[in-house]
This record gives structure tokens, C-alpha cells and sequence, in this order.
């Protein structure tokens, strides 16, 4: 392993989902970005990490309510929206489209419809009241879990299904994702799923129980890209993400609710 090159790749993933600006040595070649991702769940901590120290200093200003939709404003601030935008694609998309050719030029599409306006709406709605009334502690840890652990289980799908355009913003990252790679990814995201109760002990069943909810989700959510598309798309990648996300965050609730 050369470590200049895994740098390389880290700052190539930092790069391409964050507005975070990138050291000019790094440079660009296509092929970094499939080199770059197994290291997309830990740029998912980063993101995560700097969501929960934002809500935890408005946390001694403000309501619980104001402190996370400040750091969520945070987190689509450093990412320029990158996941949301993918999920209001998708369901404009699969929502108002019936063929595959219909389904792939509403994706394309730059401009946002009826139904992916009311899907932000509610994505962002539901991660507001579900964080607020969470303690701050776990909040924060649960933060930078479902930061990192969506974005694992959002990439696992270049390791099992194919890249289904011609061409793309997500095509040179679209290389199919070795076992090694995917294995390296699940090391920098699940474990972060043990993160809520680290004031007490690691709650080693509310991660399995986590875990057992993304994978049905990416079961249900993989079979469906592949009967409407035969695949995925960039932004599919970004609508799985963020509704692992958004998963996690009401597994997260319910747990504590029950």
C-alpha cells in the first residue's frame, strides 16, 4: 500500500462530496475516484462529526429544535446538497415516469418537481423532529453514525449491481467495488453504529438492530433499481444514502421510545 496514494484517494473523496477545498498535489485522474471509495463512509464521519459539534455549541444557545436544524444546515452547506439532490431526482423521477427511458431523462433533469419537493420536505422534516428529541449525547454520536454508516451501505451497491448510463457525473466512480474495497468501507462506517451509548457501554443490539434494517432496506432498495432501470444511477446512490440515513435516525428513536 502506498500511503501518498491512499492520501491521494482520501482527499479525492473529501473532494467530491464536500465543498471542503482539496490540496492542488493531489490532482485528478478518473480512475482515483473508484480507487476513492472505500474511503466515502469516513468523509461521512467528517460530515457527521461536524454536524454534532455545530448542534452541540448551538446546543448552549438554543432550543434543541434550532441546534439541529443548524447543524443540518451545516452538513448541506459543506456538501452543496450533493445526497438531497439525488433523492429528489429519484423520486421525481421514479415517481412520475413509467419506462426506463422516461425514468433516466427525468433524473437528468436539473429542475425539481412536485414530488421531489415534497420528498426534501419530509426527508429533512423527519431528521429535524427525530434529532431534537433525542439527548444531546446520543444526538450527536447518532449523528456521525448515520453520517457514516449510510454512506457504507449507499456504496455497496457498485460492489453488486451496474452503472446504468452511458455517461455521468458518478461514471468514473461507477467501476465495480472489489471485496477488499468494500470490507475497507465497512471498517471506516458500521463500527460508528456503537457511537449513541458510548456515555454507558457499546449497545451491541441496537447496532445489530440497525444493521438488520439497512439490509433489508438495501435488499428492497437494490431489487427496485434493478426492476425499474436494471441498475443504479448517481442518484440512486444519493437517495439510498439518505434514506439509510434517515433510517438509522428513526431506528435511533424508537429505540429509546420503546
Amino acid at each position: 500500500m502506498n500511503p501518498l496514494a491512499e492520501l491521494r484517494y482520501f482527499f479525492t473523496a473529501l473532494g467530491y462530496f464536500t465543498r471542503v477545498p482539496v490540496p492542488r498535489w493531489v490532482g485528478y485522474e478518473p480512475h482515483y475516484l473508484n480507487a476513492a471509495a472505500r474511503y466515502f463512509p469516513l468523509v461521512g464521519v467528517l460530515i457527521g462529526g461536524l454536524s454534532a459539534l455545530v448542534y452541540l455549541a448551538a446546543l448552549r444557545v438554543f432550543p434543541a429544535g434550532v441546534a439541529v436544524l443548524l447543524s443540518m444546515a451545516a452538513s448541506l452547506l459543506v456538501t452543496g446538497a450533493f445526497h438531497e439532490d439525488g433523492l429528489a431526482d429519484c423520486v421525481d423521477a421514479f415517481g412520475g415516469a413509467y419506462t426506463r427511458e422516461d425514468v433516466l431523462r427525468i433524473m437528468h433533469d436539473s429542475r425539481i418537481g412536485a414530488f421531489g419537493a415534497i420528498a426534501l420536505v419530509i426527508a429533512l422534516g423527519l431528521k429535524w423532529q427525530t434529532l431534537a428529541a433525542l439527548l444531546p449525547m446520543r444526538a450527536a454520536g447518532l449523528m456521525i453514525a448515520a453520517h457514516a454508516a449510510s454512506r457504507t451501505f449507499a456504496i455497496s451497491y457498485l460492489a453488486t449491481l451496474d452503472y446504468v448510463r452511458a455517461e455521468g457525473k458518478a461514471k468514473p466512480v461507477a467501476q465495480r467495488l472489489s471485496g477488499a474495497a468494500l470490507i475497507c468501507a465497512a471498517l471506516f462506517g458500521v463500527p460508528w453504529l456503537l457511537l449513541p451509548n458510548w456515555l454507558e457501554a457499546p449497545d451491541w443490539r441496537f447496532a445489530g438492530s440497525v444493521l438488520a434494517v439497512l439490509v433489508v432496506l438495501r435488499i428492497v432498495l437494490g431489487c427496485y433499481f434493478v426492476r425499474r432501470i436494471g441498475g443504479y444511477t448517481g442518484d440512486c446512490l444519493g437517495f439510498a444514502q439518505q434514506i439509510f440515513e434517515l433510517s438509522i435516525y428513526l431506528v435511533g428513536l424508537a429505540w429509546i421510545s420503546s
